[in-house]
This record gives structure tokens, C-alpha cells and sequence, in this order.
């Protein structure tokens, strides 16, 4: 194994955390939908048990990818997490408030009441998949940060990033594109939000409205996503060009290069395929589950074709020589897998324990399907088996 292709093998690992995060997203998504599907205090409450079921997955999935992106590629972290910590306290701040909202709105002495606690996951709801895509849409599209690897030596104030401005990350907020990610992510969140619902709950009149629903909520994410994919295809990108028997981090500077993520999915035929793939199956699933209220299979044919389209989308931000977190205030700056990555030595031994991945993977699976052996019903939440 070269140094290479650990830099390649953990970005394709920190992309598939990132793409099955996309997918629990659909906890997100349900949490805005509580008083749109819910009519009545025991709907809303199976809505929130059904989701209360996996936002673990969720929460731990969003900390191991920030934890792998800090073992990886620890200049990111320094530079995105550190210096854009605005953006990404209110992220996690919404993530608390989930946490707490579950455990608390339905026990004795919350002098506030339940639905208090609801408004606070439907605040979970939008602002955590919102402000996540618009944070992920900074990989194409930059940030303000300013990088100095010669600080290290500065004993006063040994920082190699730091942010250019006092806004600390909501700067990106002020990018339509990165809104405009945002809101597909959102949007996305909530229509696998209603797939999960109607496979998970037991309730005719909220499956009907799971149904009605899906179709405009997915007219809308379209109207966000199409138009992202269309310009991140004919934008654009910026790149390292090696050169023959040299690493990209010793080939030169950063360069611009037109349209480079369109090239990246030619030059990687199979990227292509799979994010054909993808985009089928989100739209398969969506068709199916809108043309009935018994089909109640949709999730899996839209929440395997999420994390295939998303895994494609921020592979192609980093492999090919791509850099994957350009600077807008110094293209120099601008990160790299090859210039941000930790040692090869770390990456080796990282590696070898990445061997285990699989068998956590075969424990949420279990998990799952343990959990969801049986449907939530009416008659659960009568009993008090719920929050």
C-alpha cells in the first residue's frame, strides 16, 4: 500500500460515513414533519417513537465521521471544525437539544410541556441537515481560511490555519450554492423521513398522508438539486497536476482547471455509473412509494440510492488530484489529500484497525432489524412502551 492509496482508501472511508450520514438523516427529516403527519397528540407521539428508535445511529454516525476526518486529514479538522466552529457548534448545539428533546418532553415535573420539546426536534429537523449541506457544499464551492504550515515553528503562536474573517464559518451561509445544497439536503431529509415513517408505523391515516406528501417534497428537492448537480458539472475546480514519477503534494501549485468535476466522473467511468445508480433508485423509491399507500419498501431504494449518490458526489471532490476544501481568500492555502493528511506511518496503522469496520456494520444491522422487528402501533403508545 502506498501513501497514495491510504489518502485515497480513507477519503473513500470518511465519503461513506458521510453518505450513510446523509441517509440517518431521515431521523431529521420526520422531526419537521411531527405536526404536519400527526393530527392528534398520540400521532405525533408515534411519529417521535419512530424516530427516537434510531437518532443513536445518527449522533454516533455524524462523531465518528468528524473523528475520522480529525484521524485522516487533521489539517481539515483544525481548519473546518476550528475555524468555522460557528457553523459547526450550532450544528452540534441542535444535535444536544435532539438528545434531550426525546428524554424529556413526555416525564413527570417538564413544567414546559411536550410540545415544547417537539418544536425543539422540528429546530433539530431543519437546522441540522440545512447547515450540514451548506457545509458540505464549501467542499466544492470554498471557504475564507488562510493556511501557514511555517507557524508551526512560532513558539508565541504555533497556528497553521486560521479563518479570515470574524464570522467563523456563517460566511458560507451567504453563498446561494451552499444554500442551495442545504435545502436539497433538507429537502431529501424529509422525504426519507416519510419513507421510514410509512415502513415503520402501523397507522392508515398517517401512511395516506406520507403518500400525499411525498410527491411535492420531492418536486421541491429536485427544483434545489438538479440545478446544483447541473453547475457543479460545468463549474469550475481546482486541482494539483502531478507529474509523472512525482507526488500531487510535490508537482506544483494549485490550478484551475474548467469543468474538473465533469472530468473526474469521465476519467472515473465507474463513479459515473454508480451515481446513475443512485439517482435512479432515489427516484424509484420516491415513484413507488407515491403510486400507493401499501408499498412500504420505498426507504431502502431511496436510502441506498442517497448514500450511492452522495458517496459519488464527495469522491469526486477529493480523488483525481482534486482538492477537495478550496480557499477562497489564498488558492494556495487550499487543502488537498495530499497536503492535509496525517503520516503514512498513522494511516497504515488506521488501516489495519479500519479491518473491523465490517463487523460494526454487521452490529447496526443487527441492531436494526431487532429494533424494528415489530412495527410501532396505537396500542404501544396506550400502553406507556413509549416516550
Amino acid at each position: 500500500m502506498t501513501y497514495e492509496f491510504l489518502q485515497s482508501y480513507w477519503w473513500f472511508l470518511v465519503s461513506l460515513l458521510g453518505a450513510l450520514l446523509v441517509f440517518l438523516m431521515f431521523v431529521q427529516g420526520a422531526n419537521t414533519l411531527i405536526f404536519c403527519l400527526g393530527k392528534t397528540e398520540e400521532e405525533r407521539r408515534l411519529i417521535i417513537n419512530s424516530t427516537g428508535r434510531k437518532w443513536e445511529f445518527t449522533f454516533t454516525t455524524l462523531v465518528t465521521f468528524g473523528g475520522a476526518f480529525f484521524a485522516s486529514f487533521p489539517l481539515f479538522y483544525s481548519t473546518s471544525f476550528g475555524g468555522a466552529y460557528w457553523l459547526w457548534m450550532i450544528i452540534l448545539f441542535s444535535f444536544v437539544i435532539q438528545a434531550v428533546s426525546y428524554e424529556f418532553q413526555n416525564k413527570i415535573g417538564n413544567f414546559l410541556g411536550p410540545k415544547t420539546f417537539q418544536i425543539c426536534l422540528i429546530i433539530n429537523g431543519i437546522v441540522g441537515p440545512l447547515l450540514l449541506g451548506g457545509a458540505v457544499a464549501t467542499f466544492f464551492n470554498g471557504s475564507n481560511f488562510l493556511i501557514d504550515k511555517g507557524n508551526i515553528t512560532n513558539s508565541l503562536q504555533p497556528v497553521i490555519s486560521r479563518w479570515a474573517n470574524a464570522s467563523h464559518g456563517l460566511d458560507a451561509l451567504l453563498d446561494p450554492w451552499n444554500v442551495v445544497l442545504g435545502l436539497a439536503v433538507l429537502m431529501l431529509a424529509r422525504i426519507l423521513g416519510m419513507l421510514y415513517i410509512k415502513n415503520n408505523i402501523e397507522h392508515q391515516q398517517i401512511q395516506e398522508r406520507c403518500t400525499r406528501q411525498l410527491p411535492w417534497n420531492a418536486l421541491i428537492f429536485l427544483l434545489f438539486f438538479l440545478p446544483f448537480l447541473i453547475r457543479l458539472m460545468i463549474k469550475d475546480g481546482f486541482s494539483t497536476a502531478a507529474e509523472a514519477g512525482m507526488s500531487a503534494a510535490s508537482a506544483g501549485s494549485i490550478t484551475i482547471e474548467s469543468m474538473k468535476y465533469l472530468h473526474n466522473l469521465l476519467e472515473m467511468p465507474i463513479l459515473l455509473v454508480i451515481l446513475l445508480i443512485g439517482v435512479v433508485l432515489v427516484l424509484l423509491g420516491i415513484y413507488k412509494s407515491s403510486r400507493s399507500v401499501q408499498y412500504r419498501k420505498g426507504i431502502w431504494f431511496t436510502g441506498i440510492g442517497t448514500v450511492l449518490t452522495v458517496l459519488v458526489l464527495l469522491l469526486i471532490a477529493g480523488w483525481n488530484n482534486t482538492v477537495y476544501y478550496p480557499s477562497n481568500i489564498d488558492l494556495q492555502s487550499s487543502l488537498t489529500l495530499a497536503n492535509s493528511c496525517s503520516s503514512e506511518f498513522t494511516l497504515r496503522t488506521m488501516a489495519i484497525v479500519s479491518l473491523l469496520i465490517p463487523f460494526v456494520l454487521a452490529y447496526i444491522v443487527f441492531a436494526w432489524r431487532a429494533i424494528d422487528r415489530k412495527r410501532i402501533t396505537q396500542e404501544e403508545i396506550e400502553q406507556g412502551e413509549a416516550y
